[in-house]
């Protein structure tokens, strides 16, 4: 018996004869030994949301009782590249018939078309888990608490940073596994691979602690540790992944940033693209900019003004998008 079950679901981005509240339907799938499908409302579920967002439930079909399933879906963007923002994932108990809510504001209508539209169609990847109750329980992996807990200890650190007068304890292995930029200060020929505590420029100690942690954990930081303008810090942040060849974050703090785009703010975010090399930030920025509700818009504002200055290759491609 399969106990899983992914597929794809297509919805047509131009569907407008349905109301909030109403669905469509995917076909059913079979997992667990159970048929499944998902309801989708392209105009969302609840009244409040005021027709802004697509939401998505997930439905057991079968005559069924107490399946414990896990449920998984994300979008697919224009590149066929997962999404990493607009991805849901949750473990519930569930009977027939019943609808069970993955996600009423699955994502912003409004982030459709410069993201995820292709050729008129959006699509979804959504899944199913069943978990048997004689399943012997694994737990998720914790290797990134334990790690955190070696760079909190400092045991066995061989070699420590200074940056902006604050001393970081760390591990040659650890950053070299990590980065490609750091396997070659510190275990290169390089002068830094034999000296005890390096001196680091033009990063402030809060962008580096942020970075350090990432290294080891893997996971973004909380918003208490973001400090008074989290945008800035992920611009900050995205600068020193971009140095160290930290791929992951790069993306992480792209995202962050495009999640946060608004007609004053998408020049600063196609700035940052530009300068640190983030293709994928640039992208959606230039299809933000190109949208007709927002070109005017964003052509009055500062922050355009310094793009045009500071990049003006980047104003040329606008103009070519725009046909002008």
């Amino acid at each position: 018996m399969v106990n899983s079950c992914f597929t794809q679901y297509k919805l047509n981005y131009s569907e407008k004869n349905l109301a909030v509240g109403e669905f469509l339907h995917s076909e059913n799938i079979s997992a667990g030994g159970h048929l499944w499908r998902i309801r989708c409302y392209p105009h969302g579920f609840q009244k409040e949301d005021k027709g802004e967002y697509i939401s998505l439930y997930l439905q057991l079909m079968s005559d069924s009782k107490n399946v414990k399933a896990i449920f998984e879906a994300f979008l697919m963007d224009k590149n066929g590249v997962p999404s990493l923002s607009h991805a849901i994932r949750t473990l519930r108990v569930c009977d027939s018939k019943t609808p069970w809510g993955m996600s009423h504001q699955f994502v912003k209508r409004a982030d459709l078309k410069p993201l995820y539209v292709v050729d008129g169609w959006i699509t979804i990847m959504w899944g199913v888990i069943v978990l048997r109750d004689d399943q012997l329980a694994v737990p998720p992996s914790d290797i990134g608490s334990h790690f955190g807990n070696l760079l909190d200890s400092t045991d066995g650190s061989e070699v420590s940073f200074v940056v902006g007068g604050e001393t970081f304890p760390a591990h040659r292995a650890v950053l070299a596994a990590r980065s490609p930029v750091f396997k070659a200060q510190l275990f290169g020929s390089m002068a830094d691979a034999k000296m005890p505590t390096i001196t680091l420029h033009d990063i402030a100690a809060a962008t580096f602690k942020i970075m350090l942690r990432f290294m080891y954990t893997d996971a973004l930081p909380g918003k208490d540790e973001l400090g008074d303008s989290p945008i800035e810090a992920f611009e900050d942040l995205l600068a020193v992944a971009d140095r160290y060849a930290l791929d992951r974050l790069k993306l992480f703090c792209a995202s962050k940033l495009w999640e946060n785009v608004t007609v004053d703010t998408v020049a600063a975010a196609l700035s940052c693209a530009e300068t640190y090399n983030c293709p994928e930030l640039k992208k959606n920025c230039m299809a933000f900019v190109t949208e007709e509700k927002n070109v005017k818009k964003v052509l009055l504002t500062d922050g355009y003004i310094q793009l045009a200055q500071k990049f003006p290759s980047v104003l040329a491609e606008l103009r070519e998008k725009l046909g002008a």
